[in-house]
């Protein structure tokens, strides 16, 4: 029998029976469909794995909206800071609202997006970059909290990301924005660019870092929506739910460098009623007041608060009480509610 060529031109045997070919048409009919079954099935399974897991209550999806939080309004008032913002993680209802749309300074909660930004452009976050004396030179005499990378320092990206949440180290904020996009200015641009994305109305960036600009406002509901965007992404959460983490070591730190978070480090106790509070990032300066955009789990849902304008006071951590007091409310009435 000749050989011959199917429609792409490449060799494909000796040609078959016409009776031959309908059986294997049949029989390739049956392995897709089977194919088919079995990828479904293993969807399922996968899906029944990460609802398992706990990321049921990051699916932040349409049902959310049909599912609405079992405490539909809550009383925020009381607390420590001027602006709050309570919101039902899954749904983007919120739930608790004081002057949640009055302009603030967000101070460092500004490095949520500082991360994020970093976080969907880079693919390989192992990655080393060096850091160049230009970013220190910027800092100096600002009072900008630092992670503790000198200039010439050799540092991962992934360490970086975490530099910008955990200690809140503003050398971190700067060496992302150079490698993202050249310098800070082009970088706050992207930052501008995705809070338009996500439907930050009310916001403005002038910096990576959040040190006071009066150009550089927010609200606590368009941090609330931030945060919220910012957890859809696995590494930030894994990022932002660590208590400290430590990097290998560098060039210039040759037994690296171990940072904490700085909302964690003055939280002894991270469990409220009905679940515990998950990850947060802190912000001060002395126009912003203490600032806080935290995430918790209370019973079977994530909510998100956000509470700014705390005063100084005798405990140094009026917001992390806030967040406390807060959650534990909200706990009470949920447990109301079963």
């Amino acid at each position: 029998m000749a050989e011959y060529r199917d429609r792409s031109g490449r060799g494909s045997g000796k040609r078959r029976n016409t009776s031959s070919r309908k059986k294997r048409k049949q029989q390739r009919r049956r392995i897709l469909v089977s194919a088919l079954i079995e990828v479904i099935i293993l969807l399922l399974l996968a899906g029944a794995f990460c609802w398992e897991r706990g990321l049921k209550a990051r699916v932040i999806g349409l049902a959310g909206y049909f599912d609405g939080p079992p405490v539909k309004e809550l009383d925020v008032t009381g607390a420590n800071s001027s602006n709050v913002i309570l919101m039902d993680a899954k749904s983007g209802k919120v739930i608790g609202n004081l002057s949640g749309e009055e302009q603030i300074y967000p101070a460092s909660m500004t490095k949520i997006m500082t991360a994020i930004v970093a976080l969907e452009t880079f693919s390989d976050l192992d990655r080393e970059i060096t850091l160049s004396e230009d970013i220190f030179y910027t800092l100096n005499g600002q009072d900008a909290t630092q992670a503790g990378f000198q200039p010439g320092e050799e540092v991962r990206l992934r360490d970086l990301v975490y530099g910008v949440i955990l200690p809140s180290g503003a050398e971190c904020c700067l060496a992302l924005a150079d490698e993202v996009s050249g310098s800070e200015k082009a970088f706050v641009e992207k930052m501008n660019q995705k809070a338009k994305t996500i439907g930050m109305k009310n916001t403005n960036f002038v910096d990576c870092t959040g040190l006071h600009d009066p150009e550089h406002y927010s609200t606590a509901y368009d941090i609330a929506l931030l945060l919220r965007y910012a957890l859809h992404n696995e590494t930030f959460c894994d990022v932002i739910e660590s208590h400290f983490h430590s990097t290998p070591g560098t060039n210039v730190h040759p037994d690296g460098i171990t940072y904490y978070s700085t909302m964690f480090k003055n939280m002894s106790d991270t469990s409220v009623v009905g679940g515990e509070i998950l990850g947060g990032k802190t912000g001060y300066t002395s126009e912003a007041g203490h600032c806080l955009a935290s995430f918790a789990q209370i019973y079977d849902r994530e909510y998100i608060l956000v509470t700014a304008g705390a005063a100084a006071d005798a405990t140094g951590i009026p917001h992390i009480q806030d967040a406390k007091t807060l959650y534990n409310r909200l706990g009470e009435a949920v447990a109301e509610k079963k």
